[in-house]
């Protein structure tokens, strides 16, 4: 798997405080079969964040990977707020991008947004840059406005859902929103958002078994959001086509499901 949104370096946001801490998240990503991590740090105004400090910190962690043979790829990245996008010159855009490429990952905020991120998709486009939005399904205006989102990806954004909200660790809105865009064929990416190693897993697959009460047999859409499509993201080339969501099943079969497991 390939994770593009995680807080894995250390000291830097509120991610994992020490290289040990960070080392561990590491590893429980290389240990449930994710062989790359972007390190997605907030670039925010709370922490205040540089690209600099992003490149330094993933040096840093990623010798200490190589020489306790944690196998496990960090790629640039950071998780860009609104409110400190229009401080980010192109040249800090591209050493924040996914991977090195031209695609940045674009926090959707709590707070509701109205048109705001229509307007930011859009410049971003303009200026040579593709869009991963975080989290749409913890943001309100997404939560209540699901036109805004179709409209951003109509301007040419992907739309990433947290593991975890599908698994319900976020609440029921969030859920049930994740699930809503899952079924409407908005989602493009599932990522951990992860920022430790026990409560918010480096696991991109954490809503496996829900998923799969769900709508039963689902390895073909997990592997396009968790792999291919991700891929494709980074390497800045079309994504494949994406596979075809199986309806989900009625009460008697989810709960037949969950008790044979």
């Amino acid at each position: 798997m390939i994770d593009l949104h995680a807080h894995i370096l250390a000291g830097l946001d509120d991610g994992p405080r020490t290289l040990e801490d960070a080392v561990a998240m590491a590893r429980a990503a290389a240990g449930g079969g994710t062989r790359a991590v972007a390190t997605t740090s907030h670039i925010n105004t709370t922490f205040g964040l540089q690209p600099e400090d992003v490149a330094r910190a993933r040096a840093q962690l990623s010798a200490r990977l190589a020489a306790e043979g944690v196998e496990l790829e960090l790629l640039a990245g950071g998780e860009i707020a609104p409110e400190r996008l229009p401080t980010l010159d192109d040249d800090a855009l591209r050493a924040l991008a996914l991977g090195g490429g031209s695609c940045v990952l674009l926090e959707c905020p709590f707070a509701p947004v109205g048109s705001t991120m229509e307007r930011m998709v859009d410049d971003l486009g303009s200026r040579g840059f593709s869009v991963l939005l975080a989290h749409p399904e913890r943001s309100a205006t997404f939560q209540r406005e699901p036109h805004r989102l179709e409209r951003l990806l109509e301007l040419g954004a992907w739309a990433q859902v947290t593991a975890g909200a599908l698994a319900g660790g976020f609440g029921e809105l969030p859920r049930r929103a994740a699930l809503r865009m899952l079924e409407a064929g908005l989602v493009h990416v599932l990522a951990s958002d992860s920022h430790d190693a026990r409560h918010r897993p480096p696991n991109p697959r954490l809503a496996e078994s829900a998923l799969a009460a769900r709508y039963g047999d689902l390895d073909a859409q997990l592997e396009w959001m968790t792999t291919a499509a991700p891929a494709a993201i980074v390497a800045g080339e079309p994504l494949p086509e994406r596979p075809t969501l199986p309806k989900a099943r009625g009460m008697v079969a989810r709960l037949r499901a969950w008790s044979a497991r």
